[in-house]
């Protein structure tokens, strides 16, 4: 076998699920859609995508050296049905991906075990990125062949679905590059339409400062009250426009044992997540991405879903808060005081 060859086959010996190859310079559509999303105030509190745009909207200037771009995706496919716990109001809903350990790490493991392997093999220079970096690697996906962006902005894969992480190894290697992936959308729009906050403000465009993702992770202070009842019991990240996709009746659950839901992040009780402090927090979420936004954030999103769960008996968990240091803690502890008391009088209204 050739270099390339050679090369997929031991990502994905690796337990990397797709291997595909493109040149830096094979997304030359990104820079003017990048300035078009930052100059619409899409990016909302995400200053840090304004910044370093000419890398980010050029790889090739991120790293002049680079000739090929080696793109790998990883399977992170569920057992469960995302969807089902959203019917379970005193329970909280995470995203899959957060479910076990941090991606980051176990992703960049294996960029950097094929890094070597290629160093090794035909020497060369690297760099290994996974989503930490002014690097556009969902263009960079499709140019590679991994998949296409769908209307909600993310990867799809006509071999993994909707349920893969992808990393990305620069090098200063000429390797042979695969075809670009072409849009396989077609007329479907169930991402579109099953967004809570209606965060696309058309096809293939995101508003984040709508997104339940952005919100819940990205977002630092109080979540404008017109949201807060929209963002139901999810604390951590939104599945709905991935979990929905017709393409994922190629989804496999992932075999890496480390994404597999931990049974305490299934479902969590939310009347348990609150009661953390910040030393609970950090023992709890020790290893996992939800651990980068904090104590105070964390339970931010978990008093609004008890505010949205209609559970009275969760009102007395609300008001333990609602003198808390954080004030946004304590802010977001009044409104599910008083969202759990408008129900209340409404109950009582309907029995006399």
């Amino acid at each position: 076998m050739d270099l390339t060859a050679r090369l997929k086959a031991q990502a994905i010996a690796d337990g990397f699920s797709v291997c595909r190859i493109c040149r830096p310079w094979d997304v030359p559509e990104v820079p003017a859609r990048l300035q078009g999303f930052i100059d619409a105030g899409y990016h909302g509190q995400m200053g840090w995508l304004a910044e370093r745009t000419h890398w980010r909207g050029a790889p090739q200037v991120l790293w002049p050296e680079a000739r090929s771009v080696i793109m790998l995706a990883e399977n992170y496919g569920p057992e469960h049905d995302p969807l089902e716990v959203l019917g379970r109001r005193e329970q909280a809903a995470i995203s899959v991906y957060a479910q076990n350990r941090d991606y980051h790490d176990v992703v960049k493991k294996r960029l950097k075990r094929l890094a070597r392997w290629l160093i090794a093999e035909a020497g060369g220079e690297v760099k290994v990125f996974v989503d930490t970096a002014p690097v556009p690697e969902k263009p960079l996906g499709q140019a590679a062949g991994l998949g296409w962006q769908g209307k909600h902005t993310n990867l799809v894969s006509r071999e993994l679905g909707s349920w893969f992480f992808i990393g990305s190894v620069f090098t200063t290697l000429d390797l042979a590059s695969d075809a670009v992936e072409v849009d396989h959308c077609g007329s479907c729009r169930a991402c579109l339409n099953v967004c809570p906050t209606d965060a696309f403000p058309a096809p293939y465009q995101l508003d984040a400062r709508r997104c339940i993702s952005y919100l819940t992770i990205e977002h630092h202070g109080p979540v404008d009250e017109d949201l807060r009842a929209l963002l139901g019991n999810r604390i951590y990240g939104c599945d709905d426009c991935l979990a929905v996709c017709p393409w994922n009746k190629f989804a496999s659950r992932s075999a890496e044992v480390k994404y597999h839901a931990r049974d305490d992040l299934l479902a969590p009780e939310l009347a348990e997540l609150a009661q953390l402090d910040d030393t609970a927090f950090r023992e709890r979420f020790s290893g996992s991405p939800i651990k980068r936004i904090g104590r105070n954030r964390f339970v931010r999103n978990v008093l609004y879903a008890i505010g949205n769960s209609g559970s009275l008996r969760l009102r007395s968990v609300a008001q333990r808060l609602v003198d808390d240091p954080d004030e946004t803690v304590a802010d977001a502890a009044r409104w599910a005081v008083m969202r759990l008391a408008d129900v209340a009088n409404t109950r009582a209204g309907t029995r006399d």
